[in-house]
Order: C-alpha cells, then structure tokens, then sequence
C-alpha cells in the first residue's frame, strides 16, 4: 500500500483535515474536511481557551481521527496556530487532546505559519515572477508574505485575527461607522510594517487564501454564473466585486448575512470585520488584482513534506 499521511490544521476558528497518498511526483490529496470549532471564542484576547471550546476541539479531532483511521493512516501532523500559540493553558489544552484522542500537536511560531501559507498559495496559484501580498486572514492571526513564486522576500504574522477583531471592535450589528473608524485607528497602529514592506517590495496583486476570500469567492461566483470546482487550486474573484459585497455586508445584520447566496454560518459573525481590514488594505495600496488560492496552511505543511502531485 503506498504511504498516506493526515494532517490536520488546529485554526483559532476552524479546524481543517487533509487526507493524502504518496504518488511518484509528490502527494495526492483524496480528503479534506473541515469544522467550525470557534476554539478562540470568548478567550482569544485573554489569552486563554475555554472549558466549552477545549470540548469542541475533543470531539472534532475525535472525528477527524475516526476518518483517519478508516482510511488506514497512522501518520498525522496536527499543527496548533494562534489559539494554542498564545493561549495561557495550551499545554493543559494539549493534553487533554492527547489523552482523549491519541493525536500529538505541534504547535507552530507565526513566522512558521507564514512559510507554510506561502508553499500552499504558490502550489496553487503559480505566482510568476512578480511579487505577490499573500494574506491569509485566520481568527486569531493573519499571517502576511511578500514573495513570488521563486521566493519569500518578508513575511509576518500579527495578532489581528478575525475573532480578535470581532470581540474588539463589533459591538452592535450592523457593524457601526464609529466602529469601523475605531477599527481602521486600531490597523493604522498595527501594520506600519507591512506598509514599510508593500512599498520596498512593491507587489501587484494581493493573494488571498483561507475562509473570507473563500467564501467572497464563492458569492462573487454565485453572482457571476461561475462554476466553481470544490477543489480548484485558484478560485475567481475581482477587486470591482470585493467592494460591493464589503458594501452589502457591512449594512447587515446576521440573519441578513446569511440570506446572502454563498455564504455560510461559520463565516458570518466575523465576515465584516475580516472585509474591513482587507478594505483598509487595498485602500492604502494599490493592488492590480486580487486571486483567490484554495490551498492554505495544510496544503503548504504537504508541500514541505513532499509536495502535491502534479503540482
């Protein structure tokens, strides 16, 4: 039997598993699931995972592992992000996992993180020669890489998830104005360096991977006519449609949201907070395009590993 492997992505929001089989010119992926675990609520800017969420991690890593067991692997590489990086009782948190589920995490820096994203986004994208803004916006960190498709050039990780966002700045919904300006007074203090860095490396389109640009993608598609493969490695989306999809969301409230044909739940509570800040960024560089990749951190850790077959 040729060797398969798992991995599994521990994201402050969702949790992500992928299923692959070692072929003659890298990894094929037969596999991917994900499930919203919310592992950073209510406990994402104290610094600690709560009671509630360490129970929702158990019981979506005991279905990951029921998955993974059926398909007859026994290797896996499960990767702690944000939540558990920075989380007071991680290595409590960690345990417990390990007890009730057998499965040993890693718990990897930011910078980490970056690398990671960055494998995964040029394997789908095929970035070129010209520099790209990979962004990849997570619930409690959003890793930023500089690069193109033969290297990194600057790369950074900043505590600005969705989730941190969320409990932070909106309080009423309809997100407010002043909480928007409130959120925008908050960005211009937390990205002078990645400002510094657009402007050194000059990048010409903004690569956007994981859970808000998926889901933007999705409605854009929808709205479109497109037909939108589940696994495709890049998926369309334009910098004309982002604004006025940023536009519908931000006058809505939830339930509103989530009429919204491509969108999905566990997107809808930190959507807008997520579209402000990529708002904010396109508004203060200008980006040619935006792309869209389907691959992230766990097809970037396969990457590393051995690569994607055929890619």
């Amino acid at each position: 039997m040729k060797k398969r492997l798992a991995i599994i992505d521990l994201g402050t929001n969702t949790f992500h598993l992928l299923l692959a089989e070692q072929q003659e010119t890298g990894y094929s992926i037969f596999h991917t699931e994900k499930l919203a675990v919310r592992l950073g609520v209510r406990g994402i800017n104290e610094d600690r995972i709560q009671d509630d969420a360490v129970l929702r991690a158990v019981d979506a890593l005991k279905k990951f592992k029921n998955t993974i067991d059926d398909a007859g692997i026994s290797v896996i590489h499960a990767v702690g992000t944000s939540a558990l990086r920075n989380a007071r009782n991680s290595q409590a948190v960690t345990e417990t996992i390990k007890k009730e589920t057998g499965i040993d995490i890693t718990i990897i820096s930011g910078e980490k993180e970056a690398e990671f994203i960055y494998y995964g986004v040029r394997t789908a994208l095929e970035l070129g020669k010209d520099n790209s803004l990979v962004m990849d916006i997570g619930g409690g960190s959003v890793e930023f890489i500089i690069g193109n498709q033969a290297a990194i050039h600057w790369k950074q990780s900043i505590e600005i998830g969705g989730q941190r966002l969320l409990e932070k700045f909106q309080h009423h919904d309809p997100i407010t104005k002043e909480e928007i300006i409130s959120l925008d007074r908050y960005l211009e203090t937390a990205l002078p360096t990645l400002f510094d860095a657009l402007a050194l490396h000059k990048p010409t389109t903004l690569a956007g991977s994981s859970g808000t640009f998926d889901t933007l993608s999705d409605i854009h598609c929808i709205r479109q006519g497109i037909l939108k493969s589940k696994d495709a490695p890049e998926t369309p989306l334009t910098l004309e449609s982002f604004y006025i999809i940023y536009e519908e969301l931000i006058s809505k409230n939830r339930a509103e949201r989530l009429l919204i044909p491509g969108m999905v739940e566990m997107r809808v509570d930190m959507i807008v907070v997520t579209c402000c800040l990529i708002r904010f960024i396109l508004e203060r560089y200008a980006f040619e395009k935006i792309r869209v990749s389907g691959y992230s951190l766990k097809e970037g850790v396969l990457a590393y590993l051995g690569g994607v077959d055929g890619r």
